[in-house]
């Protein structure tokens, strides 16, 4: 990869350490802090990393500005500049590198300081604690456009605010405020974005402090807990999004939005 494209991407997803606590920052304001294919990449380098690493105890995740901690991956105007199996690709990539984030013995802190759509949510949903600025919304609108999440909100979502919740924010596609997000608990705490870093920083600070294998030995436990059912889940998953990529209702569903008009959804 040419030295320019590397730069490129460290400085749209910067890393900073300063042990005991590193810190992840999407850096696209420009573009609602979305996740390109490269960004993907670059958060799978700094996963590595992270991995390797003895002297962090926590991970702090965010975005730049006060509108989008990220926008996520596709949307119908990023997928009809796209093939089909470069969509799958993508969607495969972002699995991989979401796993490779939860499976992190850090305790991982998503600092929610703006809207989350789409793949923004399955990324906020592989860290282990998510905090949310209280201007801040969240919407998994897939289901309009004809399809379903294919990075992880199918399984995880109902893991972190049960069934019947997750089934209605996913089939809904409709958008909750920061209030409701804390109600139901997709974030442990709803914060006044003007203390959010502060309140997010301290909690690091907190874990950092203390004794590292108490701090990852309960987390692994946790892990474990969860892992029956999770592979099967995913490999659902993942075939499920194989045949809906080409599905009658995804191409609809796409022409709709351009068309800006209501989709004619048939089930096939």
């Amino acid at each position: 990869m040419a030295e320019a494209q590397i730069e490129q991407q460290e400085t749209e997803i910067q890393l900073i350490i300063d042990a005991p606590i590193a810190t992840v920052t999407i850096n696209r304001a420009e573009d609602e802090n979305r996740l390109t294919r490269a960004n993907l990449e670059r958060l799978g380098e700094i996963a590595n990393i992270l991995q390797a690493s003895d002297d962090v105890q926590a991970v702090l995740i965010t975005g730049t500005g006060d509108d989008f901690f990220s926008a996520g991956l596709l949307n119908p105007v990023i997928r009809a500049a796209m093939s089909k199996d470069e969509v799958l690709e993508t969607v495969i990539l972002a699995n991989t590198v979401f796993d490779a984030i939860e499976a992190l013995p850090q305790i991982v802190i998503a600092v929610l300081n703006g809207s989350i759509r789409a793949g923004a949510s399955e990324l906020a949903l592989v860290c282990d604690i998510r905090l949310v600025a209280d201007h801040a919304t969240l919407a998994l609108p897939e289901a309009k456009w004809g399809g379903f999440p294919g990075a992880g909100a199918p399984h995880r979502l109902p893991m972190v605010i049960g069934q019947g919740r997750a089934l209605e924010l996913i089939c809904t596609g409709r958008e909750i405020d920061a209030a409701t997000m804390e109600r139901v608990g997709f974030v442990e705490y709803a914060i006044p974005a003007n203390d959010l870093w502060d309140f997010a920083l301290t909690m690091a600070q907190q874990i950092g402090a203390n004794g590292p294998l108490a701090i990852r030995g309960a987390k692994r436990i946790m892990r474990v807990r969860q892992e029956p059912g999770f592979k099967a889940a995913r490999e659902l998953s993942d075939a499920l999004r194989h045949a809906l990529e080409w599905s009658h209702d995804v191409d609809e569903g796409m022409a709709a939005h351009r068309e800006n008009r209501t989709p004619n959804f048939t089930g096939r």
